[in-house]
């Protein structure tokens, strides 16, 4: 599994700025696109040119966070 899969990545309208956000806060701040399914793929390439910054400079990757799970 490429490690940009072991990060989620959320996607969600602005109703403010009438436009979608594509965010991962412990990686960057966030990039905005008018299509939800071009703007993941987007997200998914800023994603793995950060990891890639950091393997570079030798700097350690922030933890993957997954969702909770509600335990029944």
């Amino acid at each position: 599994m490429k490690i940009v899969n072991q990060y989620n990545k959320w996607i969600e309208w602005s109703e403010e700025d009438q436009i979608y956000i594509g965010i991962r806060l412990d990686l960057i701040t966030g990039i905005h696109g008018g299509s939800p399914i071009q703007l993941y793929g987007e997200l998914r390439k800023v994603i793995e040119d950060v990891i890639q910054h950091f393997v570079k400079e030798d700097r350690k990757l922030p933890p993957q966070i997954r969702p909770m799970r509600e335990v029944v």
